[in-house]
């Protein structure tokens, strides 16, 4: 097997040099650069990662911390982070929190055991005071979906309160009076904040928040279908629906139609979250546009600027405010 000194004498550069080649220093020109890679190509040289890491205090991975590992929403935000920090030659190691504060922590541990250069967390049981202390240990962190007012900077995070406003004034504004509401866990901070911003608008309308019409779910597919019919249960009359992601969204529209209700004629549905599939339901689904691979591109990039110093990284935006995505799945209220 080929050696790092080989590789030196056949480009005819310093072992320096090639060192600097294989981390991906930015002051080497690209001239010797390509005599660098040349030249471990015709010998077949691959270089030894533990023995990079070593050489530049460096691992080359970031890790990422998710609340889950499946669904669309947290598909696009891994999806995104890991092409982000691949096309700069770093890797995402990702470990699952699972929504419970002693999993979470773990998860971290074990990505911060694994000597990742930074950690990209979408925390949702840990407490604010954690992941402050956790910031002022020698570890860059970046937040995805969560805004920490001291942690500013390392925030990139969209409205939630602000999209569950604008998933019910859509059917305000359309004559809806009567709006059922089906909502996350209420121990997440982003299901609280969506029904906050439900019951503002409702208020703005001079309309009561009725906690018969309103279900806590799991933002699974099978609690829109349980949400939907514990609010036909009820006996409470409802013209619209709003659910606080689209697959719960998604699982209502299917139990509505099971019950012979057609959407949206009969019940209008609004969705949350804007996932690919929301495109291809039918009818397509009026929902909240929550920028997640706009909020993982910008963690990812923050991490390439400030931990990799990577100066050609533009400077990123930590606010992404969420909009209505007007389809089919809403019809004005009939007199």
């Amino acid at each position: 097997m080929a050696t790092i000194y080989e590789v030196s004498k056949a480009a005819g550069v310093s072992l320096a040099t090639v060192s600097r080649v294989m981390n991906g220093n930015a002051k080497v020109s690209d001239k010797t650069k390509e005599k660098v890679l040349a030249a471990m190509s015709e010998l077949g040289y691959k270089p030894n990662a533990i023995a990079q890491s070593l050489a530049s205090n460096r691992s080359n991975s970031v890790g990422l911390m998710v609340s889950e590992l499946h669904g669309s929403f947290f598909g696009d935000m891994m999806s995104t982070i890991e092409s982000t920090l691949r096309t700069a030659g770093k890797h995402a190691i990702i470990a699952a929190g699972h929504s419970d504060e002693e999993k979470e922590q773990q998860a971290i541990e074990f990505l911060l055991d694994r000597r990742c250069d930074a950690l990209i967390v979408h925390a949702e049981a840990v407490s604010d005071e954690y992941l402050i202390e956790l910031a002022g240990r020698d570890v860059e962190l970046v937040l995805v979906n969560r805004h920490i007012p001291e942690l500013a900077e390392r925030c990139f995070y969209t409205d939630n309160e602000l999209g569950g406003y604008l998933a019910t004034e859509a059917l305000l504004q359309r004559g809806h009076r009567d709006i059922a509401y089906i909502s996350g866990p209420l121990f997440k901070l982003d299901a609280k904040a969506r029904l906050a911003g439900h019951q503002k608008a409702l208020a703005e309308y001079n309309v009561s928040f009725d906690p018969k019409l309103s279900f806590e779910g799991g933002y699974h597919e099978i609690d829109g279908i349980a949400g939907f019919n514990h609010l036909m249960q009820t006996g409470q009359r409802f013209s619209a629906l709003v659910c606080a992601n689209d697959e719960m969204a998604s699982g209502a529209m299917t139990a509505a139609r099971e019950a012979g209700l057609d959407v949206p004629s009969a019940l209008s549905v609004v969705g949350f979250d804007d996932v690919l599939f929301t495109k291809y339901l039918y009818p397509k689904l009026t929902t909240i546009d929550n920028p997640i691979r706009k909020m993982g591109n910008a963690a990812a990039r923050w991490v390439l600027k400030h931990v990799y110093k990577e100066k050609h990284q533009p400077d990123v935006e930590n606010l992404y405010p969420p909009t209505l995505i007007l389809r089919d799945s809403i019809a004005v209220k009939a007199e």
